[in-house]
């Protein structure tokens, strides 16, 4: 190899590697994970809602005694991320009502994603403020 080879070989395998800037999931893919993740999350709150409303049959003391849960900072920042989460998946079931029932809408996934991203905090983050100031006080 002559000197001039190795330096091209240097020269595209560095410019190679500087230019890659990771694997970048397209939109569709982040909006299926991110709308299981979501709906995983509801399903476990719907389980621990039922179970807590459950505990009604037992008498009000039993149900009072489990009320300490609720009022943790824990438990209150699981809070903010089911609102967040519930809202996400929301807007995004709407955007796939549209993919399903507009046969075109495929072709415009990418925006509706970004509109899925900006109805979420437009609606997310004055809930979120509101809920941050309860616990704050």
């Amino acid at each position: 190899m002559t000197t001039e080879t190795a330096r091209e070989v240097r020269q595209v395998s560095s410019r190679g590697l500087g230019a890659y800037r990771g694997y970048r999931p397209p939109p569709g893919m982040i909006s299926w994970a991110l709308h299981r993740v979501t709906g995983l999350g509801v399903l476990l709150f719907l389980l621990l809602h039922i179970v807590d409303i459950f505990l009604v049959n037992y008498g009000p003391e039993t149900f009072n005694e489990l009320l300490f849960l609720y009022r943790h900072p824990v438990f209150r920042i699981g809070e903010i991320v089911l609102v967040a989460g519930l809202y996400y998946h929301a807007a995004n079931g709407v955007r796939i009502i549209l993919i399903d029932f507009w046969p075109q809408a495929y072709r415009y996934e990418r925006q509706l994603f970004y509109g899925v991203i900006a109805v979420f905090l437009l609606a997310f983050v004055p809930t979120a403020i509101l809920m941050i100031r309860a616990i704050l006080v």
